[in-house]
């Protein structure tokens, strides 16, 4: 399982550009439907509780994932698998990348990749939006945290836990 558990988490951090939230829908596949480790439930929790904790969202939910799966050798090669590809792949790059920055095909392949960097995560948006907002209450607590997000400098970590704590008041 731990084997298992490196791999699935290495994969996801070698073939998925442009952060944690990118990266949501490649961890959705491979523990909900691939691997059946968590529900569609528990995952989106498990994407709340490593939204609301320090580190970025992927780590965060690799650790969880793994240590549910395994305790704690689990939690440490799971995480250990998300950032190895990471670490590897920028140690490589910042030994050329000053070298090639102004190459016009490293430019353009960036300009590729942005669209389709913003296209994960509207999917990872998409795939979550209907097993989290499932009635009135859930869905005004999602407008208002769009809302506040959008047209606000609220902090996202404070919108989360405020909440989190109208969730315990409404539910």
């Amino acid at each position: 399982m731990i084997i298992k558990l490196f791999t699935t988490f290495f994969l996801i951090g070698l073939f998925t550009f442009g952060g944690g939230y990118a990266m949501i829908p490649l961890i959705q596949k491979e523990v909900v439907i691939t691997n059946h480790w968590l529900t569609m439930t528990e995952f989106i929790d498990v994407v709340g509780i490593a939204e609301v904790t320090p580190g970025p969202i992927a780590i965060n939910s690799a650790t969880f994932i793994g240590y549910k799966m395994a305790g704690i050798a689990g939690s440490a090669l799971a995480t250990l698998g998300v950032v190895l590809p990471s670490l590897i792949i920028i140690v490589v790059i910042a030994s050329v990348f000053l070298k090639v920055e102004d190459n016009p095909y490293v430019k353009a392949a960036f300009s590729g990749m942005r669209p389709a960097v913003a296209a994960l995560i509207a999917s990872a948006a998409v795939n979550i939006l209907p097993n989290s907002i499932v009635d009135v209450p859930t869905a005004a607590i999602a407008v208002v945290a769009f809302l506040l997000l959008r047209f606000t400098k609220v902090s996202p970590i404070l919108l989360l836990l405020a909440s989190g704590a109208l969730g315990i008041v409404v539910f």
